[in-house]
């Protein structure tokens, strides 16, 4: 194994992440495959790339601590808000049944398809869209990450999530200049929050995003 791999899932365990499943899943999803040709001496590095459409590839501290905030089991039906490169998708597809996940620019969208597809990864469903409106047709769902930045609590995505106990993990505006990840868990129409960790997200923008032209 790449000794880079190695090193990462090392720093990892430093700090703090201990799911054994999620620390596997980091191993063995190839981030070089999801970053830029131009940035791939730092594919291991603990932080985040920049990828088109001044978008990002997450820290992978940040990637495994959401998704150990998620508790994904294996027979769940996961939403994923925001595409991007599918690092974050392949992540999750290697710990539940499914992934629904949804992008608003068609190229990061058509992209991450194919990475999905040389990877072999099958249990993926991806769909341009506005992440804000979730996905209400394969509603309700075990879990929900997203990985932009809403600004305020995100009560329709809220509504597809599991009434028994589902969980959504989502970066959230709780100031003008602060972000912090919360943890959202639903019983009946009752959720709770629990703030988990400060963050620098891109927002959570409405709509089908226009392309920007290729440099």
């Amino acid at each position: 194994m790449d000794t880079r791999v190695i090193q990462l899932i090392m720093e990892l365990r430093r700090q703090g992440i201990a799911d054994t499943r999620v620390l596997a899943a980091m191993e063995r999803v190839p981030r070089e495959r999801f970053v830029a040709d131009q940035f791939l001496k730092h594919a291991y590095d603990n932080i985040a790339l920049p990828i088109t459409q001044g978008q990002t590839i997450s820290q992978p501290y940040v990637v495994a601590y959401m998704t150990e905030a998620l508790q994904v089991g294996d027979r769940m039906k996961v939403l994923e808000i925001g595409t991007g490169s599918g690092y974050q998708t392949a992540v999750l597809a290697r710990l539940c049944r499914r992934v629904y996940s949804i992008e608003r620019y068609r190229s990061l969208l058509q992209a991450a398809e194919k990475r999905f597809a040389d990877l072999g990864i099958t249990n993926v469903t991806a769909m341009l869209g506005d992440g804000n409106k979730g996905w209400p047709e394969q509603a309700p769902f075990d879990r929900i990450l997203v990985t932009a930045a809403a600004d305020s609590r995100p009560g329709r995505l809220l509504d597809q999530l599991s009434p028994d106990g589902g969980i959504m993990v989502a970066p959230v505006s709780v100031t003008t200049t602060e972000q912090d990840v919360i943890r959202y868990t639903r019983h009946g129409d009752a959720i709770t929050e629990e703030r988990l960790l400060p963050v620098r997200f891109v927002p959570l923008l409405p709509g089908i995003a226009r392309e920007a032209r290729p440099e």
